[in-house]
């Protein structure tokens, strides 16, 4: 195999149109732009959703819903979570710093307990929330929920 010899696979390699080089190109005149109007000009740009005068879909379908500004997005992290997270690193208490060390959460989200799994260990956990089912988990094991 020598480099000299190199040449790109039959077919990979298209050459660009030369458009606007004369009538005998058959790209010549209009350079395929068609006579007149706004796509023939240089500059031509579609507002987002324009759609030819057609009444836009953003337009035809209706308005439903509202977006709620008070809404609280928690984090949900299962107990069984939990009890992973502590088997592995040999620890009794788990708070939002625990789980953002972990790679459960990032350090501005607000987490919620879930109850979802068993738990074998007792814990201290401080979170922003718990559900009534992982109260009751972690407090059969005589730990505590605390919330921040």
């Amino acid at each position: 195999m020598d480099l000299s010899t190199l040449k790109p696979a039959k077919g990979s390699v298209k050459k660009d149109t030369r458009l606007g080089r004369g009538q005998g190109s058959g790209k010549g005149g209009t350079s395929t732009k068609g006579h007149k109007g706004g796509q023939s000009r240089a500059g031509y740009k579609t507002k987002m959703g324009f759609e030819g005068g057609q009444m836009p879909l953003q337009r035809r379908v209706p308005k439903f819903g509202f977006t709620n500004i008070n809404r609280k997005e928690f984090k949900a992290i299962n107990i069984s979570t939990l009890q992973t997270l502590a088997e592995s690193r040999n620890i009794t208490s788990i708070d939002a710093q625990t789980l953002a060390e972990a790679g459960l959460i990032s350090k501005k989200d607000m987490v919620k307990i879930l109850g979802n799994g068993t738990l074998t260990i007792k814990l201290d956990v401080k979170a922003h929330a718990f559900s009534k089912s992982a109260i009751a988990a972690i407090e059969a094991l005589n730990g505590t929920a605390t919330i921040i």
